[in-house]
């Protein structure tokens, strides 16, 4: 498969290498670790992008150890590479040119909850799910799901979105401020737990989305949502994608406020009903959510069922139980899992894209196409309230013939969402994997601003060099 892996930057000299390692010791003792397998763990990806180890890794366990740190590595230009919990799956978390890393997982505390006011701030190793499970007893969450259980600080990075991006929008929309250390070991503050502001350039927003490139995020305030007194799922069978779609599309324009709605292809179907032992039929079909009151939601349901059955949908059914619709759900954030249980001992690459979603019923369509043309397998899910949707795409890395099939399928995705008004990735971010469909996508002269960006707040690029922004 052809990658981009950066193999232009250069690595530090050897000398600069020993000197900071020896610093990094002396100042972390136990907590830097250079042994293979610690430094291969911190490198995986869950893409064919080959996995590139650092040559070492710090477990930061407080902002000081991060400023410190990355002053040791400024100081001898070696790059330092942002951990969170390694769910990325464009190579973000790739040291091509070598360098340290900096493990967050233990900077895992939540500062301050101020309840009235719907916001908390928390350090960047904080998991989604244990934030949820902090907040559940003040009646509070936070909403966003990309699916695995990823770390805030990472999730803002990549500008995460997933599941209730329909309704409560993604980290860009749910961050109010951030403190980020910069490459002198000053820390930036972007912003305050005001709701809204019009003081300056929006920093906070410039480093959501940056992928470590600019700086690290040591702290985040995030606003939050209160648990909704009802919350019911649903499921929706169609006879096409074009008609899931379309019931999607009317949803929204009736002002239906979905919190979850997903469309899983029949192929996808299949997969989750042999994984997570379910007998949905193996049609195209909508997973929902509904929240709010007991009538509000009743209603919604309602609402949708119409709208579905008049779009060619089967029967809706929902259920408020919380073990049905935890069992949904777990099937749908298993897909990934359940496309590799269709061809055991292959590899799987996880990959989006994001058109407008009145293009997403033809691109999904295409796409479907092209899949059979190439005598590929590639299940589908996407968050079809947005037009976002991912592809598992399933291939045997050592079969030369498929894996070039597999790259071909590739490329024309993101041209194919390019062509119709999106985006080459929805949420996975760019990383390494996507650099080059930005130019297409952006322009040159875009990327020239990101070139300024980065030579003006990491004029020595040590900041996960080679990711987002390819070479001139």
């Amino acid at each position: 498969m052809a990658t981009t892996t950066n193999n232009h930057l250069k690595r530090p000299e050897p000398q600069a290498l020993a000197s900071t390692l020896q610093a990094l010791a002396a100042r972390f003792g136990n907590r830097l670790i250079t042994s293979q397998a610690v430094r291969d763990q911190h490198a995986h990806t869950t893409t064919w992008l080959p996995p590139q180890p650092p040559d070492a890794v710090v477990m930061a366990q407080e902002t000081a150890d991060i400023q410190d740190a990355v002053r040791i590595c400024a100081r001898h230009r070696v790059p330092v590479i942002a951990f969170g919990t390694g769910t990325s799956l464009e190579g973000h978390v790739n040291a091509p040119a070598g360098g340290i890393t900096i493990d967050l997982r233990d900077m895992n505390r939540v500062l301050e909850v101020h309840a009235d006011d719907l916001d908390c701030v928390i350090e960047p190793g904080v998991t989604r799910k244990a934030l949820n499970e902090h907040l559940r007893d003040q009646g509070l969450f936070f909403p966003i799901d990309p699916g695995a259980d990823a770390s805030l600080g990472g999730m803002a990075s990549t500008r995460a979105s997933g599941t209730n991006a329909v309704r409560y929008g993604t980290m860009r929309d749910n961050v109010l401020a951030l403190k980020v250390v910069r490459g002198d070991g000053a820390i930036i503050t972007t912003g305050t737990r005001a709701k809204k502001s019009s003081a300056g350039y929006d920093l906070t927003h410039l480093f959501i989305g940056a992928e470590g490139t600019l700086g690290i995020i040591c702290e985040l305030t995030i606003k939050l949502r209160g648990i909704p007194e009802t919350i019911a799922a649903a499921a929706c069978s169609f006879e096409t994608v074009r008609g899931a779609c379309q019931a999607t599309i009317l949803a929204i324009q009736t002002g239906i406020p979905v919190a979850r709605i997903e469309l899983l292809n029949a192929e996808q179907v299949k997969a989750c009903n042999a994984y997570s032992k379910l007998s949905l039929p193996e049609t195209p079909l909508l997973l929902l959510e509904f929240h709010g009151s007991e009538n509000e939601v009743a209603e919604q349901s309602k609402n949708f069922g119409e709208i579905a059955k008049e779009c060619g949908g089967g029967e809706f059914s929902w259920t408020t139980r919380p073990e049905d619709r935890t069992r949904l759900w777990q099937a749908r954030h298993d897909a990934y899992w359940a496309v590799k249980a269709l061809r055991p001992g292959v590899g799987v690459v996880a990959t989006d894209v994001c058109v407008p979603i009145s293009r997403l019923a033809d691109c999904v369509t295409e796409t479907e196409e092209d899949l059979k043309r190439l005598n590929l397998l590639s299940p589908i899910v996407g968050h079809v309230g947005d037009g976002n949707f991912h592809c598992s795409l399933a291939c045997d890395v050592d079969d030369a013939d498929e894996m070039g099939r597999g790259e071909e399928f590739m490329h024309r995705l993101v041209e194919r969402a390019q062509s119709m008004g999106g985006t080459c990735t929805g949420e996975h971010g760019v990383g390494q994997g996507k650099q080059k469909y930005l130019k297409a996508e952006l322009g040159p002269e875009a990327l020239e601003a990101m070139r300024a960006l980065k030579q003006a707040l990491d004029p020595q690029n040590i900041f996960n060099p080679g990711k987002i922004v390819p070479a001139a």
